[in-house]
């Protein structure tokens, strides 16, 4: 019997699951409630929308050439189906430049906490433990 896998992810990804290796999460779709933006247009709508907003908004700053980023990527969908009382947002840093200059991310993984529109933390890295941890802080 042949199997032929068809897969819009990485080919590292795709190479993992069909061969074994890394983590079995790393073969599952993504969640759909972690919301990607390509557009600085569509990213200033939603923005503007957030100002009004009382829930705790994650930015997640990455690149898809990041090894860190893609490390934590699991956790922050995993996240995102626990947490449904907090917005996750993706945001890659080279498709939306403007919108990283205007958060001042310098690293990354980078992870923008907001209420309201306006910055309350940031956590610089893939340190699991601290973004669980100010998630939770943070939702309240």
């Amino acid at each position: 019997m042949v199997f032929i896998i068809v897969s819009i992810t990485p080919v590292g990804r795709v190479l993992s699951a069909i061969y074994g290796g890394g983590d079995a999460t790393s073969a599952q779709p993504e969640s759909t409630r972690v919301k990607t933006f390509h557009s600085s247009a569509d990213w200033q709508l939603h923005f503007k929308e957030l100002k009004d907003s009382h829930h705790l908004v994650v930015i997640d700053f990455s690149a898809t050439w990041c090894g860190p980023c893609r490390f934590i990527e699991p956790l922050i969908h995993a996240m995102a189906d626990e947490f449904t009382d907090v917005e996750f947002i993706k945001i890659d840093v080279d498709e939306l430049s403007d919108v990283a200059k205007e958060f001042n991310v310098e690293a990354m993984p980078t992870f923008v906490f907001l209420k309201k529109g306006k910055e309350i933390d940031k956590v610089v890295g893939s340190k699991a433990d601290e973004l669980k941890n100010k998630v939770k802080e943070h939702r309240a």
